[in-house]
């Protein structure tokens, strides 16, 4: 677009499918022209308990009607019982709500250059961080990050981040210095990939962790919240971090982040330090309670991880049937992605003209993202809908 083009009143930083929906029904969304649409995208990994979920709709209705705002200068009931589950359900002592993935990741940032600045190190305010990893869109997020494709345009970049290859530890070791205040990582890289970082290496990052001092900050935004079959990424290996970012799957749909941390870590984040206007107020914190109620219910979990196997074992066999298209599946419960031989958005848009919808990531990943209410039937008319596409593509290949 150049200075003289009139530009859109809606900003065109999108490019938007030209796909309007209008009402959805559990893993389905319905567009304005009725057609159906499996959605294995869950809005990125947002929508985990599907769309229109009865007790999430009653429990949105029943506060809407009540109270929706006041702000953090008065006590919110919902949020504190957030906060009580949250710490009962991790390693948690202490919990911040604010209402995006972003935002979360900006708290833990400050959590950790301030728990060494009350300590008097001020010095200690670097974070080491990966490549490919993806913490959101603010200055300080995509300074971590530090992706040409987020940061071009952007400079002077904010100072204090260092970035080593994905999954080396030796790279981690070297990095960390006496200015080092935090490692932070995705347990699975989502935009980045798909990418689990290896059990061992999250085990390792503790360890440097402690060897040093320094803290370990895990953005579960997208892989936390039950998506790959326990209810953090990070359980899988045994190990906790200091402090963790969520967001996503957290309010199911309405905007809601959260930064977790232990009381050591969270120990300079004093009255002023922090804060936000929205930031865990009625509405989203009454929501994210009952995406809790249906989350730490008997089974749930369960389900996610028998799911996350039958998907996963479908959409194996698929790619041993086109080695020439898929070159493999990677992911951990439901949060999958099939590495694609050829352009990634092609079949993204072949399986969307299909009736499914998925996510592109990078390193050629299609991301496939269902509700975590998915059941096998909707899993076996995914698989189909994926079979189909890639044997039509096969067909007009040979032709």
């Amino acid at each position: 677009m150049t200075a003289n083009e009139a530009i859109p009143s809606l900003l065109p930083v999108y490019k938007r499918i030209d796909l309007v929906f209008e009402r959805g029904e559990g893993a389905w969304l319905i567009d304005t022209h009725g057609r159906r649409f499996l959605d294995f995208a869950s809005g990125i990994a947002v929508t985990g308990l599907g769309h229109a979920h009865p007790h999430l709709v009653r429990t949105l209705k029943e506060q809407a009607e009540k109270v929706w705002h006041v702000s953090n200068l008065f006590r919110i009931d919902h949020l504190e019982r957030l906060a009580d589950r949250l710490v009962a359900a991790s390693f948690a002592e202490t919990v911040f709500a604010c209402n995006s993935g972003a935002e979360a990741m900006e708290a833990c940032i400050k959590m950790a250059r301030r728990f060494h600045w009350h300590r008097g190190q001020p010095e200690r305010n670097r974070i080491v961080t990966f490549k490919g990893s993806f913490h959101g869109r603010t200055m300080a997020t995509i300074s971590a990050a530090g992706e040409s494709r987020l940061t071009d345009g952007f400079a002077p970049l904010l100072e204090g981040f260092d970035q080593v290859p994905f999954a080396d530890h030796e790279a981690v070791r070297a990095a960390v210095t006496d200015e080092t205040a935090a490692i932070m990582v995705e347990p699975v890289q989502g935009e980045g990939g798909i990418r689990p970082l290896p059990e061992v290496c999250l085990r390792g990052l503790r360890d440097l962790c402690d060897e040093h001092d320094i803290l370990l900050i895990f953005d579960e935004v997208q892989c936390g919240m039950g998506r790959t079959g326990r209810l953090f990424a990070h359980q899988v290996a045994g190990v906790a971090p200091d402090i963790m970012g969520l967001a996503k799957g957290l309010g199911g749909g309405f905007p809601i982040g959260a930064c977790l941390a232990t009381a050591r870590a969270a120990s300079g984040m004093t009255t002023s330090t922090h804060g936000s206007t929205f930031g865990g107020n009625p509405l989203a914190t009454a929501v994210a309670n009952a995406v809790l109620d249906v989350m730490l219910a008997d089974g749930f979990l369960d389900h996610v991880r028998d799911m996350g196997l039958y998907l996963q074992e479908k959409l194996t066999s698929i790619a041993a049937r086109h080695p020439e298209r898929i070159e493999g599946v990677r992911g951990e419960g439901l949060m999958l992605g099939l590495k694609c031989a050829g352009p990634h958005v092609e079949l993204a848009t072949a399986l969307r003209e299909n009736g499914l919808l998925s996510v592109p990531a990078a390193d050629n990943i299609l991301r496939l993202l269902p509700p975590l209410i998915i059941g096998r039937e909707e899993v076996d008319i995914a698989a189909e809908k994926i079979e189909s596409a890639l044997q039509t593509a096969a067909t007009e290949g040979a032709a």
